[in-house]
């Protein structure tokens, strides 16, 4: 059976070489970098075994990208300390939304409005929601989502691509990223928000698509995972008025 392995770091900038992966089924850590020959070296090593190859790698790859805590206790925050991270972060809050439907979405009035064909006037909705946004980005922190779409786009995506136009009059930066980009840049099916490159509140889901609970993950090197899926997410995302156009152009 074919692992399923996570990039976790590299020690270097250059070539990628020394690098630390991980089995996301066992836990198992797959290491590469450059093979210890040296006959004198190798003849102090124990325990080698037939076919085993030593490599060696810089013990800072270890203790940067290596898992910590085989046991960590997930950190579950209530609705309230969830709100709260929309006030108390400094510089950046960034979300990748994943999902084809959120359940939340459609016990709104816009939401039965744009399914019966409706158009929705978004200037004419105003909420605590919309209040923190316009102070937060007033403050000059960012607050910015990529939207994962498929192809045909579902009825929960092609609201939420409308929907962006109230994002965008409170201040957010709106993308989007088609679910076969998506895939091909191997992001996670995980929805999240990344707060200042440092914390990230990992949103929770039941079958029915409810938001359960939110995970607080502040472990440096997922953090550091999390990070580089908002790297390449943005770097291959296009903002949603291009998105739509494009989506308009194919009908």
């Amino acid at each position: 059976m074919v692992r399923r392995l996570r990039f976790n770091g590299t020690g270097s900038g250059d070539d990628g070489c020394p690098s630390v992966h991980e089995d996301l089924d066992t836990g198992d850590v797959v290491v590469h970098g450059p093979p210890l020959t040296d006959p004198e070296d190798i003849a102090q090593l124990q325990h080698l075994g037939e076919g085993e190859v030593p490599i060696v790698v810089p013990r800072s790859l270890l203790v940067d990208w290596g898992p910590k805590d085989m046991t960590r206790q997930a950190k579950i925050i209530d609705m309230d300390g969830f709100s709260r991270l929309f006030e108390q972060f400094e510089h950046t809050a960034w979300r990748l939304e994943t999902r084809r439907r959120y359940a939340s979405d459609e016990d709104t009035d816009t939401y039965a409005q744009f399914t019966r064909g409706e158009p929705v006037d978004w200037n004419e909705i105003d909420s605590e929601w919309c209040a923190n946004r316009r102070v937060q980005t007033g403050l000059g922190k960012r607050i910015e989502r990529v939207r994962i779409v498929d192809d045909p786009p579902t009825t929960g995506q092609l609201y939420l691509l409308d929907n962006a136009r109230r994002n965008s009059a409170v201040g957010e930066r709106m993308m989007n990223l088609s679910r076969a980009e998506a895939d091909r840049l191997d992001l996670p099916s995980e929805d999240f928000w990344l707060f200042d490159s440092r914390m990230v509140a990992l949103l929770l889901f039941d079958d029915a698509d409810n938001l359960t609970g939110v995970e607080l993950i502040t472990e440096p090197a997922e953090v550091v995972r999390y990070s580089m899926v908002r790297d390449a997410a943005m770097h291959h995302a296009v903002p949603y008025e291009e998105f739509a156009a494009g989506l308009a152009a194919k009908e």
